[in-house]
């Protein structure tokens, strides 16, 4: 059983709306709404999170609550044959979080060459060495952020990100209603083309996109709901992060279509806007060095708050795995990042790794990145639903408890089921259109279960 608590409840709430406002929120929600449809994707993404997250967000923060232990024990409290889908979901997230961090020293990149007033381009930045370095110092600064602690570390850290995160959005979004294109991106965000909403990738897309911006599935929540003082209200916590994450996203969107419209570019392009198209338009734009630095440095500490909490899944997993202090375990999982996604760096690097034609960065993410999160959330539900029998999680959960049971469950096999048949997209959809085959990416969770199994036994 964990020791460590939250000093206070805005301390958790700031650090779990920090863990769930990432890039998925500032960057990928706008090229996911570009990409289908505009205002009609808001249709499928309010009811996945209303019906799927919120649930599935308080169950984790019970589970956590209730036991309060790493993510793998806590699978194992249900029965010692559920350690292994503790595991997929601890291997999962540091799988997805090694790219993740790629993806992060990218944003840090861009957002020092506009610090020293040396803008610069995706194709320059990835000619060199860069984003290797960007990567390893982003990686480090994580672990020596969770290395702290809870309080002094991973709270202290949200405290400062957070609200940084908000402001800059507020300002941004102020600015952009300066902006000649403003009128064109309010009508495109919020009015609905319901003819799309026949689309089933739109669908898988929407709940795809809300479980990852929520860090629901992931075991994130259950690893900070062990934190969580006894009085909390899960349910009215699980609300307000949920409401501070989907206001993030809209209010991403209107800071980065406004940008969209005015200067003539393609709402459609998805990930590629952050680092190719947008970084023209500041050069256009009046103040748009300032501009650059607010947007970049929002969307480095968004990210970085997000990798904070995904590395705290596997810190304290493996801290009480080898009964190793946690500035130990720190240190031994921040190196194993670093060479677990210096693969997925050098694919956009003079090296250019690749393997069958696809950068290693877009296979990590069209396999992992794109089926992990289903099937984690899938076997956390199923496991703490239908497997444990836990009164207080079901108590938490109270008139939610039939959603978790039945709803959470169906919605994510169809989604799962989805995502093997190739109907929904990946995760990022990055600037190759080369991306793995659904078969690649069941085999990648097929080889996570194996490893799994190898894993479940406790260490004595």
């Amino acid at each position: 059983m964990t020791a460590e608590r939250w000093s206070s409840r805005i301390g958790f709430l700031l650090a779990t709306v920090g863990a769930a406002v990432g890039l998925g929120n500032i960057w990928r929600f706008s090229a996911v709404v570009g990409q289908n449809g505009g205002g009609a994707y808001l249709v499928p993404y309010l009811l996945a999170a209303l019906c799927c997250a919120v649930p599935l967000l308080v169950l984790e923060l019970a589970v956590g609550r209730t036991l309060r232990t790493d993510v793998v024990s806590a699978f194992r409290a249900g029965g010692p044959r559920y350690a292994v889908f503790g595991w997929v979901v601890v291997l999962s997230v540091l799988l997805i979080l090694s790219y993740y961090l790629v993806l992060t020293g990218w944003v840090l990149g861009f957002l020092l060459s506009y610090v020293v007033d040396r803008p610069t381009t995706f194709a320059t930045f990835t000619a060199g060495w860069a984003p290797v370095g960007a990567f390893l110092v982003t990686t480090a600064l994580t672990g020596g952020i969770v290395s702290l602690g809870v309080r002094d570390g991973i709270e202290r850290a949200a405290t400062v990100l957070l609200p940084t995160v908000f402001v800059a959005l507020a300002g941004l979004a102020a600015y952009a209603t300066t902006l000649a294109g403003w009128d064109r991106a309010v009508d495109f965000l919020f009015t609905p083309e319901f003819a799309v909403l026949a689309d089933p990738g739109l669908w898988s897309a929407a709940v795809g996109q809300v479980f990852f911006s929520l860090s629901v599935g992931q075991g994130i929540m259950i690893t900070y709901g062990g934190y969580v003082d006894d009085d909390t209200d899960l349910r009215r916590s699980a609300v307000l992060v949920t409401v501070a994450d989907i206001g993030a996203a809209l209010i991403a969107g209107l800071v980065i279509f406004p940008v969209v419209f005015t200067f003539g570019l393609e709402p459609a392009l998805g990930t590629e806007l952050a680092f190719r198209t947008l970084p023209s338009a500041f050069e256009a734009m009046p103040f748009g060095r300032w501009v650059a630095i607010a947007f970049f440095g929002l969307l480095f500490f968004a990210a970085l708050s997000s990798a904070v909490a995904m590395l705290e899944v596997g810190v304290t997993t493996v801290a009480t795995t080898t009964r190793a202090d946690r500035p130990r375990a720190t240190v031994a999982l921040t190196a194993g990042m670093a060479v677990l996604g210096l693969p997925s760096a050098l694919s956009y690097s003079p090296v250019s790794l690749s393997l069958w034609d696809v950068p290693v960065l877009d296979l990590v993410d069209g396999t992992v990145g794109t089926l992990a999160l289903p099937v984690s959330a899938l076997l956390l539900t199923l496991t703490f639903v239908y497997g444990a029998d836990l009164d207080l999680v079901r108590r938490e959960l109270g008139g939610l408890y039939p959603v978790v049971k039945y709803v959470v469950p169906a919605v994510l096999l169809v989604v799962t089921a989805a995502t093997i048949l190739g109907v929904t997209r990946p995760v990022w959809r990055l600037l190759t259109e080369r991306t793995a085959r659904p078969a690649l990416a069941l085999g990648v969770v097929l080889v996570l279960l194996c490893l799994g199994a190898v894993m479940r036994r406790p260490t004595r």
